[in-house]
């Protein structure tokens, strides 16, 4: 069997610039038959999207999944609709005590959405929001960075 890659669907290209990256998690989602035509379509916006912990079960919230437009059989959903993830038992407990042991600042935000083996599958991160020094603080890292490199970039050769 060849190993295709994963396809990916939406992404959340603003949360590695407002949100400092703790851990990722991969998990499936409850989904209907026809947000699961419309992914493959490639419709989706994730940019608003974030997740709770409510017991023992993960929701999505403000995940935007159009409804698909050749869908036939007269079904509608409300596109933004709450989505169950599917994560184990021992992430989701690990999760609440990271959210709980973090404190503030602390959120679970969606980084993609892809599909692997045909199942459509959502990174999850645990993020803690970056404050207005930290990121200047990092763009300042990142232009000197970018410095360095042009300087030694014909210096060195092997």
């Amino acid at each position: 069997m060849v190993d295709c890659p994963n396809r990916i669907v939406a992404t959340n290209r603003k949360a590695f610039h407002h949100y400092e990256i703790l851990e990722t998690y991969e998990a499936g989602m409850v989904l209907s038959g026809s947000e699961v035509k419309s992914l493959r379509a490639g419709q989706a916006s994730i940019q608003e999207g974030f997740a709770r912990v409510s017991g023992s079960q993960v929701l999505l919230y403000n995940v935007h999944i159009p409804p698909y437009i050749h869908n036939t059989r007269g079904e509608s959903y409300d596109p933004i609709r709450t989505r169950k993830l599917l994560l184990h038992q021992a992430e989701i407990k690990r999760l609440m005590g990271r959210l709980q042991g973090q404190g503030k600042g602390c959120t679970l935000l969606p980084l993609e959405i892809y599909f692997k083996r045909g199942w459509a599958k959502l990174s999850l991160a645990l993020a803690k929001g970056k404050r207005g020094p930290d990121r200047r603080d990092q763009i300042k890292k990142r232009d000197t960075s970018r410095e360095l490199e042009r300087d030694f970039k014909g210096r060195y050769k092997l």
